[in-house]
């Protein structure tokens, strides 16, 4: 045997570099932030455009630190805060507390019947009116049955109660002023929430159009004298005379369906009327 095979056999490891090394996960964190945000701000853009005006106001309103805050209050967790819309004179949120000041309020009263309040106060009181008839705080003082003849809107003369018959419930007789058991619920309802502020009342009646082939269209009776009811029935049930401004019949004009001869026509309107300033 050869030198050579006697040799010892070398084995040579190379060991390859393993670059940088690891830096940390702070870009993870980055990223995360990142993502969180363009979420938040999806999320924003899809709320801007499916929310209504209102509602965005609600929202805003929720995170403003600008909203007064009730000096007193009934330490309750409801949509009023510890009030009920049930309490005696009293109004949820008005910023002092739902208690009303009478020396205030005797000082503060319109020959007309109004509340002499601030544009903001007032315009904050009457939406709180409309989500109590409309069920959108939560609460309602209307019944599920009630509240589908009811309708709502806020408008330069004050808050717009309508009122208006359903095919197969109607809230007067046909062809008369009888009010029925419906529209009895609805006016007892509405007191109640009409005794929550001071504002002057004015009462509207419209009815649908009465067909060409009549000998004597009464229209113009027929809503007058159903404005005049449903103005004794809330005199009756302790409305006060004074803060009915004006009862006004409108015939079959201002249709609120395009068929003029709908029921739908058929309704009173209740104004809440905002203070003269």
């Amino acid at each position: 045997m050869s030198a050579q095979s006697n040799a010892p056999i070398i084995i040579k490891r190379v060991k390859k570099g393993g670059g940088e090394g690891h830096h940390g996960g702070a870009w993870k964190v980055a990223y995360a932030d990142f993502v969180t945000a363009m979420m938040a701000f999806f999320m924003l853009m899809w709320l801007l455009n499916a929310t209504t005006e209102k509602q965005r106001k609600g929202i805003a309103d929720y995170f403003s630190p600008t909203i007064p805050v009730m000096r007193a209050s009934g330490g309750g967790d409801g949509a009023f805060g510890g009030d009920s819309v049930f309490t005696d004179e009293t109004m949820a949120h008005t910023g002092h507390g739902g208690v009303p000041n009478p020396a205030v309020d005797e000082e503060n009263d319109s020959a007309q019947g109004g509340r002499n309040v601030d544009a903001a106060t007032e315009q904050q009181v009457l939406e709180e009116i409309e989500e109590v008839l409309t069920g959108n705080s939560g609460e309602s003082m209307a019944s599920d049955l009630a509240r589908r003849h009811v309708v709502t809107e806020l408008t330069d003369a004050g808050l717009v109660i309508e009122l208006f018959d359903l095919e197969g419930e109607p809230l007067f007789g046909p062809e008369d002023a009888e009010p029925t058991p419906v529209m009895r619920d609805l006016v007892e309802m509405l007191t109640a929430v009409l005794d929550l502020v001071r504002n002057g009342i004015a009462v509207e009646g419209y009815v649908a159009a009465q067909p060409v082939v009549m000998a004597h269209n009464t229209a113009w009776e027929l809503s007058g004298d159903r404005a005049s009811r449903v103005r004794k029935m809330l005199e009756t049930a302790g409305v006060a005379p004074e803060r009915l401004q004006r009862v006004t019949g409108h015939a079959d004009r201002n249709p609120a369906a395009r068929n003029p001869m709908a029921v739908r026509n058929n309704r009173i309107e209740l104004v809440l009327l905002r203070s003269k300033r």
